[in-house]
């Protein structure tokens, strides 16, 4: 079973807090293109790094292929 760590870092929380808002504002995750746009990120290998560190530290999970059907596992 995946547990989500008890410390994560700035940048991690950052992420789930986009993430977090645009689930409650609009029903859905963010495109990992509005993602980087959020974060400043030019780069879509960036965004998806963070997020399968998130996937595989337990932070978040995807109930299908696309990072825009991730849910928050807390």
């Amino acid at each position: 079973m995946r547990r989500r760590p008890e410390h994560l870092t700035e940048r991690e929380e950052e992420i789930l807090g986009h993430i977090r808002r645009a689930i409650v504002d609009r029903g859905e995750a963010l495109s990992v293109r509005e993602l980087g746009a959020a974060l400043g990120l030019s780069s879509t290998s960036t965004v998806a790094y963070h997020l399968q560190n998130l996937e595989q530290r337990g932070a978040l999970t995807r109930d299908g292929p696309g990072w825009r059907t991730c849910r928050l596992t807390r």
